[in-house]
């Protein structure tokens, strides 16, 4: 054999040899890169926490539908906020589980009732904006600090009138109600009497110390009714405590309507005659 038919072979079995390997390259599969596997992050635990469910404006009356439990994580709840009482999940962090068991400790005395119908009721003396949490120290609740500051509206006063069961209404008028406020005194004649309006449609915030009637009460029987009157009527009630007994008339509830404004003399007989001093009108009696 020649050396040029040896190289002619060698040369063969080299493309050979080249090509199997090229063929076998292209007809084995090709290897997939493992997946890079992320870890998920723990879920943080949570716990529900009474919140607003609206607005609520300084001197509105709290009620279930103002309020909603809302989710909250554990580490950043505070002390002072209301939860549902329900076990959270556990904490990693000590110090959050820690925080998380006392926020569910305090309100332990509402818990009877549920924290929800606890604030129930309730009067807001400090503005909540919608999904802030409900806490104790932005509502007053009757017989508490505070309350009647809260529950008087804007431009109004209260002041305290004494009564009995004969000049109120024979003990039938309870707080919330709507009262005209009359006197009767002796005329200046010495011989005849006249019966004078004072006030008319003034809100009764409390008999005595009591500011809500009790579960079916129907009367109450106290010493002192305080009334909501507008700040430049005051003097009125002032004066006429210092004239003698008033009485207070009970208003029905189709005739709550209008603002709270002063009375005019009614006429007792003999002549009226209506006089207008600073813009107010009164009815005095003439002989």
């Amino acid at each position: 054999m020649g050396a040029v038919r040896i190289a002619i072979f060698a040369v063969a079995a080299i493309v050979a040899i080249v090509l199997a390997f090229f063929v076998r390259g292209m007809v084995a599969p090709k290897k997939v890169p493992a997946p890079v596997v992320v870890a998920a992050a723990p879920a943080r635990p949570m716990a529900n926490v009474l919140v607003a469910s609206r607005d609520l404006p300084v001197g509105a009356r709290l009620s279930a539908t103002d309020m909603s439990w809302q989710p909250w994580p554990i580490e950043a709840l505070n002390p002072n906020f209301v939860t549902d009482g329900a076990a959270p999940a556990p904490a990693a962090d000590t110090a959050a589980k820690q925080v998380a068991q006392k926020a569910a400790q305090t309100t332990t005395a509402m818990m009877s009732q549920g924290p929800m119908a606890a604030f129930d009721g309730a009067i807001v003396k400090e503005p909540m904006l919608n999904g802030e949490p409900v806490i104790a120290r932005k509502v007053v609740r009757g017989g508490q600090s505070g309350y009647m500051a809260v529950v008087l509206l804007p431009g109004m006063r209260a002041m305290s009138v004494p009564i009995n069961a004969e000049t109120a209404a024979g003990g039938f008028i309870l707080p919330g109600d709507r009262v005209d406020v009359l006197q009767s005194k002796q005329a200046a004649d010495g011989r005849t009497w006249v019966s004078e309006t004072l006030m008319r449609n003034l809100r009764v915030l409390a008999i005595d110390q009591k500011t809500d009637p009790e579960k079916d009460a129907r009367t109450i029987v106290g010493a002192v009714a305080v009334l909501e009157v507008p700040a430049a009527d005051a003097e009125v009630l002032s004066r006429g405590k210092a004239q003698g007994e008033m009485q207070l008339a009970l208003r029905s509830y189709a005739d709550l309507g209008g603002a709270a404004s002063r009375g005019v003399a009614a006429k007792r007989g003999g002549q009226g005659l209506r006089v207008y001093r600073g813009g107010s009108a009164s009815e005095v009696l003439v002989r």
